[in-house]
């Protein structure tokens, strides 16, 4: 299934891509963008609050009118988060080491994000949704081989400056589908990733 999902994510990144290039409206435009990854995994038996994780990757965007326009980017990020000292509970699992333990899940993922300028070409709001594959970390725990699953659909909601060559983005990611795989668990919940993301960029 991760196979399956991250061919459909690259084709659907050369057809968005081709899209672009074909445009006769717009003016397109290629860059690279990095930053920091703030990241939690949200649900029971996690620990509060957002961990230092960092993201890379780049982007084309099409402005195809004057107040309007898309951008899909191809984004690898890294994200930490910690269980809690009752994760045996939830998990249902005579692990002790599972207990406060550090989890790092990285993920590649492509925004698909419609551009509203606000006022000025250079200020933008983005909104769309995320879809992400996870490429790394997925055996985490002792009694699963499998914990979570390999496929993330988010929401995206931002601000994206355009300076001169440089560029300038904040936005905040909230994860709609449940994460966990590992069916042995009782009362658990749902397992959603959120992140804050701050970039800084080159426009090419």
């Amino acid at each position: 299934m991760k196979k399956l999902f991250f061919a459909a994510a690259v084709l659907c990144m050369a057809a968005f891509s081709s899209t672009t290039v074909n445009a006769q409206s717009g003016f397109l435009h290629f860059g690279l963008k990095g930053g920091a990854n703030l990241g939690k995994l949200d649900g029971k038996g996690y620990k509060d609050g957002f961990n230092l994780g960092y993201h890379l990757g780049g982007f084309a965007q099409i402005n195809l009118t004057k107040g309007f326009g898309v951008q899909g980017e191809l984004i690898f990020s890294s994200t930490q988060t910690k269980t809690t000292s009752d994760f045996s509970q939830v998990y249902n699992t005579n692990n002790l080491s599972d207990n406060g333990k550090k989890i790092k899940l990285n993920y590649l993922s492509i925004p698909i994000l419609a551009n509203f300028s606000l006022g000025s070409p250079r200020i933008k709001l983005q909104v769309g949704p995320q879809f992400s594959a996870l490429v790394s970390d997925k055996n985490v725990f002792k009694a699963s081989n499998d914990a979570f699953n390999g496929g993330d659909v988010s929401g995206v909601a931002g601000l994206w400056i355009q300076l001169p060559i440089i560029n300038i983005s904040a936005r905040y990611i909230v994860g709609f589908t449940d994460v966990k795989k590992i069916s042995d668990i009782s009362n658990s919940g749902n397992w959603k990733n959120q992140a804050i993301q701050l970039g800084v960029g080159v426009t090419l």
